[in-house]
């Protein structure tokens, strides 16, 4: 590593939404470019729910790649309240499956047939603890009367700490955190608890989505916090913690259904991730520990290896953000952060 280039383990994703079909073919190349594995998310219409379901899923996927490049996915499968216990190990111990996904109902994009009686799914989470299958968690609670930026917090105290406690042994990865309260606790978690953090909760607050008018493409779930809590995400990024690591919770979404009176939750990053968190570490002065949050942890964590491959990144002027990206499902705006990033991969 020199001053202005720096030369990395080829990173993973441990949080990827790559739609299906037309979407999943467009947005598909711009992860294969820079990440070597990702855990991909379930939440499709319908849900990835057993492990056939994966084995399918991931077929298209490995078939919509380009001609030589190389791409792992990393299949989850969605938790219901109708999940098979005995389907999850089977689809764990075939090495298909590394993780299963939970949803509370209504919480986020796809996320209908998630779980509302988190007692009625125990039968699952006692076998995942049994064989050691982490569970990706979107924490945040969905009661109407509950403001949308206090969700996060609440859902550690109401759901994600008794579960944890009823079940020994059960490995949870808080995904998205985006709170001082989510990043305490899982820094005080131990070997079993982990959390992933996204390229614009490391970025952005909600003053950058709301003030001077409403910027659609900064909307995502879990929503932008308050300013106070992101330097404690980029703490936590950048500490050096085996415990955090990069999910760029990439969701693409066509313009369109982002930029009208209802618009979809999500942020499209892939193409840009890397030099954005470059950009975020290079400031908090911790270059240095890049590699361990984007190559090194995810992987320790899955108890998967290091990609042998390596990427480079090199500092200069400001990179242009390409607009947006072209789908046969329509264009995708792609995000910017509205200030400059001076990391390019090369």
């Amino acid at each position: 590593m020199t001053e202005d280039r720096i030369t990395l383990k080829r990173p993973d994703d441990w949080h990827l939404h790559l739609r299906d079909g037309a979407m999943m073919e467009g947005v598909l190349p711009h992860s294969a470019n820079h990440f070597a594995r990702a855990i991909i998310m379930p939440n499709l219409v319908p849900p990835v729910v057993t492990g056939a379901d994966a084995i399918r899923y991931r077929d298209r996927i490995l078939g919509a790649l380009p001609e030589g490049a190389v791409f792992e996915p990393l299949m989850t499968l969605y938790l219901t309240q109708e999940t098979d216990p005995a389907d999850v190990r089977n689809a764990a111990e075939s090495g298909l499956v590394k993780a299963v996904k939970l949803y509370p109902a209504g919480a986020t994009t796809n996320s209908a047939s998630g779980v509302h009686n988190f007692d009625g799914v125990r039968a699952v989470f006692e076998t995942m603890a049994e064989i050691g299958l982490p569970l990706c968690v979107h924490g945040e609670v969905t009661r109407p009367e509950v403001d949308i930026f206090d969700r996060e917090a609440i859902f550690i105290d109401e759901v994600l700490d008794p579960i944890r406690r009823a079940t020994p042994g059960l490995r949870v990865v808080m995904e998205h955190i985006t709170t001082s309260e989510a990043a305490a606790y899982a820094s005080e978690g131990g070997s079993d608890l982990a959390a992933t953090i996204t390229v614009q909760h490391l970025m952005l607050d909600r003053n950058d989505m709301l003030v001077g008018g409403i910027r659609p493409h900064f909307y995502c779930l879990p929503i932008l916090k308050r300013g106070t809590h992101r330097p404690a995400l980029i703490k936590a990024a950048t500490g050096g913690n085996p415990s955090f690591f990069l999910g760029t919770d990439s969701a693409p979404h066509a313009t369109d259904t982002k930029e009208n009176a209802c618009g979809c939750a999500g942020c499209f990053t892939a193409p840009v991730a890397l030099s954005c968190l470059a950009e975020v570490f290079d400031e908090a002065g911790a270059l240095d520990r890049l590699e361990g949050f984007v190559s090194l942890n995810g992987p320790k964590y899955y108890g998967l290896p290091v990609n042998h491959e390596q990427i480079t990144l090199e500092r200069g002027a400001p990179i242009q953000f390409p607009e947006a990206i072209e789908t046969d499902a329509g264009a995708v705006t792609v995000f910017n952060p509205d200030r400059p990033v001076h990391w390019r991969v090369l």
